[in-house]
């Protein structure tokens, strides 16, 4: 193997469904208002896919958009990693079908389950095999069909949960930019904070668990807001701690977008203005695994990330998982990594 190579991201793409659901729709199928749902959320609006669509066509979307971006085409690509916890079926892997979607005849596929933070741990994962020299590319996808499995008759969670995907090419950047650090988390004993109870190995399908909606995502919210408070501070701190860098110099903060209370403790902990964090949860709500890479396509485009920015992305989620990393943001491909 070669040394170890600077591994960044070279290009994102997003998508999300055209169908917007509103708190003021809300308000007509379940006991709640607009006050209330923005007060204790931040939330105003989601995204809805259609029954038509699943999970790997709002993959291929955003998919699509960051290959163009990026220059490369689908048969470049050695990896895809889909971090999802809505996959089209059971199996084979929602990669495998947007493999297919894509035409990526080289690529190994994978999908990683670990609900909000699946994103970070998709692109550590996609970064070590890039910087050992294994593989060149990889694409990394969040994306969720979350209206799928969410019960329209409980008020505490339908007005929390959007569809999305977001996409990110990874590979070899310039040497000293990109990945700095990584810190990723679980605790399993949590795991019956956030879960879909049946459909699997333990509570099969059946007559009685769909009479029963346990097909539907289940959480206690208030023991999961606080796990996401602490965890979402610790792990930022981690990343800088490990790469050397002061909260001073973070240029922008890239949260899962989950709560706006939970982003507000973290932006008063670490001194943060407006300008540094990107929220977008007011018009999407929480999409899981395709927040942070939706939120961070879209402070791109804004022209909200410059070359050499300290970038850090932080998610919390089922598992109870979480994860960060800290980029010196670069898209200069290494020199004669031949794109």
């Amino acid at each position: 193997m070669d040394k170890k190579r600077s591994v960044g991201i070279l290009a994102t793409g997003s998508y999300t469904p055209e169908r917007v659901l509103s708190n003021f729709d809300l308000e007509k199928m379940v006991e709640t208002t607009d006050e209330w749902i923005v007060s204790r959320t931040g939330i105003r609006e989601r995204r809805i896919c259609s029954a038509e669509q699943a999970s790997s066509d709002l993959a291929y979307e955003a998919a699509k958009k960051a290959l163009a971006r990026a220059n490369i085409s689908a048969e470049q690509l050695d990896m895809i990693i889909v971090a999802t916890v809505t996959p089209d079926m059971m199996f084979p892997s929602t990669a495998c079908i947007l493999q297919n979607k894509l035409g990526a005849k080289r690529a190994a596929a994978l999908d990683v389950s670990a609900a909000c933070t699946g994103f970070l741990y998709g692109i550590t994962t996609a970064a070590q095999f890039i910087s050992n020299g294994l593989y060149k590319y990889v694409l990394v996808v969040g994306v969720e069909t979350l209206s799928k499995i969410t019960n329209y008759k409980d008020r505490n969670t339908c007005v929390l949960f959007g569809d999305g995907a977001g996409a990110a090419v990874i590979g070899e950047v310039r040497e000293g930019f990109g990945f700095q650090s990584f810190e990723l988390g679980a605790d399993g004993a949590g795991g019956e904070l956030l879960c879909l109870p049946a459909g699997g190995s333990r509570i099969p399908a059946s007559s009685e668990t769909v009479a029963n909606d346990l097909h539907y995502l289940s959480m206690a919210g208030g023991e999961v807001f606080k796990f996401a408070v602490r965890v979402m501070n610790s792990a930022t701190e981690a990343v800088l701690a490990k790469a050397g860098v002061e909260r001073a110099n973070i240029d922008l903060l890239v949260p899962h977008q989950a709560n706006k209370r939970i982003i507000d403790s973290a932006v008063q902990r670490f001194g943060l203005s407006e300008d540094k964090v990107a929220i977008n949860l007011d018009r999407y709500g929480n999409m899981s695994s395709a927040s942070i890479p939706v939120a961070l396509d879209e402070a791109i485009a804004a022209g909200r990330v410059k070359e050499g920015d300290n970038v850090i992305l932080v998610g919390f989620g089922g598992g109870l998982t979480w994860g960060a990393t800290l980029l010196k943001w670069s898209t200069t491909p290494a020199e004669g990594s031949g794109q």
